[in-house]
């Protein structure tokens, strides 16, 4: 299996004037922990971090910390998540078939996780690990005003890993840039060429470290994995 890291985007609702990668947790930043975890995964054989330049010194000193058993590829990204998502497909090896893309900010996501997607991409083109909604989600216009209350047990959160035939995903990134499409992640991508995309039971501690709430709550469930 082939894995992408998007780890181009700033800290901005983090406070921080720096990638958010870059930010530690533990003493350690937070793409360190999703390289551990990527490199614990037995099914993951090559890793690509798409970033931007500035931040490629940083990312080569984590990687000679971390020392992985596994080639990893700095590649540069985009202006967007999206953008970077394509750069990154354009340099995987020419022999991969089946990609996984994980945020560099779900950095508590579990090696199991990685190897849950990773078989259920024998079985399907496209999928997404995500978890059911527990609250109560409303549909709400400009005025604040309520438009809709959707049924609650048809709502799932998003996460990462997606996972994604390449030559499929590559079809409808291309078709993405032709039809001018933009989209917060893959699947939506692959959802507006038609094709069908999988939910795998993701993770409720494989939370997206966006704001310093987010680092509080990381912080906790690492100490908590590590003296249970």
């Amino acid at each position: 299996m082939h894995l992408l890291i998007p780890a181009a985007g700033m800290g901005r609702r983090m406070g921080s004037d720096r990638n958010k990668l870059l930010l530690t947790l533990l003493g350690k930043p937070l793409l360190t922990w999703t390289l551990l975890s990527a490199e614990a995964a037995t099914c993951i054989d090559w890793i690509g971090i798409m970033g931007q330049p500035v931040d490629f010194p940083e990312f080569k000193d984590i990687l000679a910390t971390v020392n992985l058993s596994k080639p990893v590829e700095l590649i540069q990204g985009g202006d967007t998540r999206q953008e970077s998502v394509y750069n990154g497909l354009q340099a995987l090896p020419s022999d991969a078939e089946q990609v996984l893309i994980h945020d560099g900010a779900r950095c508590l996501a579990t090696p199991q996780l990685f190897e849950r997607c990773t078989q259920a991409l024998q079985e399907y083109q496209g999928l997404i690990a995500a978890i059911p909604v527990k609250d109560t989600i409303k549909v709400v216009d400009e005025d604040g005003l309520i438009l809709d209350t959707p049924e609650r047990k048809q709502l799932w959160a998003a996460q990462t890993p997606q996972g994604f035939d390449v030559k499929l995903l590559k079809d409808c990134h291309e078709q993405g840039r032709q039809q001018g499409w933009e989209v917060t992640d893959d699947a939506a991508l692959f959802e507006k060429c038609g094709l069908s995309v999988h939910i795998v039971m993701g993770e409720e501690t494989n939370l997206k470290v966006t704001t310093p709430v987010d680092l509080s709550v990381a912080e906790f469930i690492l100490k908590s994995r590590h003296n249970p």
